[in-house]
């Protein structure tokens, strides 16, 4: 399956340096507003040790990791929703992403500045919250005064349904609260709102982006987020940006890791960010390996082994027959699948096993 996230903000937050240091694409980073005018897409792929392992042990022809897609987004500012700025443009390229990275400038740096000329996460978060609630209630207005004909002159069963989730919404989003803090009580509401792609429904990561002497324990400005966000269903990640840039610049491992020692910090940022926007989508891995190929997969837990299949081909999901299962504690243990296979380790599972993080699996199937 494809991932994709969006980096948003307000201009000069460090959006574009993030997306520089994560991603294989480059945009430009300039000290001005909408320096990045175009949506900047990269392919970053997502750090897994298992199938390093899992390559030294197979020795494939190639190995190929899963990939996350990063979206650079233009920056925005107060009144987008009502066209301000590049207003349109920014919310109709966040209504394609599965999850929204927002970016918060928790630094001061006088060379650098500020489109409301002062740091002030907290106040920049509520803009760009607000901007993105005006658009939903827009949405959501348009599509009651749709539906509610059809429920009452048409008694449409659905549309009343339908109806009642949107009256939900519309109430959250005049007491200016996002879509996302809506409960849905059954999977027929989940379908209709994923149908709906509204912008604060999305889930959402809050990067705090610091300097370097904040990297490993933040500072004020990321603890006034913490705070005001303490009741949202979302992910906070502590980063320096512009520190990261430098990283990804050193090509040698052990450097980088010296780099990290030095500020604190087991992984990079980078690495972080990708665990958490998979933790936030509810999004787990599972591997094909083999001679020819070592492959790194993503569904979502709790997926079933035909859905898994159908990830690798549509036909493996159609004539999904049964899976063989390899865990991959045992796949390191025994080394080999003939191994895994002497030892009794390999299970046979059907269309009801739920496939779990770390699986090695192989599909049977008929078309």
């Amino acid at each position: 399956m494809s991932l994709k996230c969006g980096i948003v903000g307000l201009p000069n937050v460090g959006k574009s340096t993030l997306f520089n240091c994560i991603s294989s694409g480059k945009a430009q980073s300039a000290n001005f507003p909408f320096c990045t005018i175009d949506p900047n897409l990269g392919s970053t792929n997502v750090p897994d040790r298992r199938l390093e392992v899992l390559t030294d042990l197979c020795h494939p022809k190639r190995t190929i990791p899963a990939t996350v897609d990063i979206v650079d987004i233009a920056g925005l500012v107060k009144g987008a929703s009502k066209g301000e700025g590049l207003g349109n443009q920014f919310l109709g390229n966040i209504r394609d992403t599965d999850a929204i990275l927002h970016v918060l400038r928790c630094f001061d740096d006088g060379n650098v500045v500020h489109v409301d000329g002062s740091v002030d996460p907290v106040r920049d978060k509520e803009i760009v919250d607000a901007e993105l609630q005006i658009k939903d209630l827009e949405t959501v207005e348009n599509r009651l005064a749709k539906l509610r004909k059809m429920a009452t002159t048409g008694g449409d069963k659905d549309a009343r349904k339908m109806v009642e989730l949107l009256e939900r919404y519309k109430e959250a989003l005049d007491q200016g609260k996002s879509c996302r803090t809506v409960a849905l009580n059954n999977p027929e509401e989940e379908s209709f709102a994923h149908d709906l792609f509204l912008l604060t429904n999305k889930p959402v990561m809050y990067v705090c982006n610091v300097d370097e002497a904040s990297a490993a324990g933040g500072n004020a400005y990321v603890d006034a987020v913490r705070e005001a966000v303490k009741d949202e269903n979302a992910e906070i990640l502590v980063i320096a940006a512009k520190t990261e840039a430098e990283i990804a610049e050193i090509e040698d491992y052990d450097d980088r890791q010296m780099f990290l020692s030095e500020m604190g910090l087991e992984e990079s940022g980078v690495v972080r960010l990708i665990q958490g926007a998979y933790h936030l989508l509810n999004l787990q891995t599972f591997f094909t390996a083999g001679e020819d190929e070592c492959r790194a997969w993503t569904i979502r837990r709790g997926d079933k082994a035909p859905k898994a299949a159908g990830v690798i081909h549509s036909d493996f999901e159609r004539g999904f027959i049964r899976a063989e299962v390899i865990k991959y504690d045992d796949f390191v243990q025994y080394k080999s699948e003939a191994a895994v296979r002497a030892a009794g380790k390999l299970a046979t599972e059907g269309k009801e096993y739920v496939v779990e993080d770390g699986d090695i699996m192989h599909f049977l199937f008929n078309v």
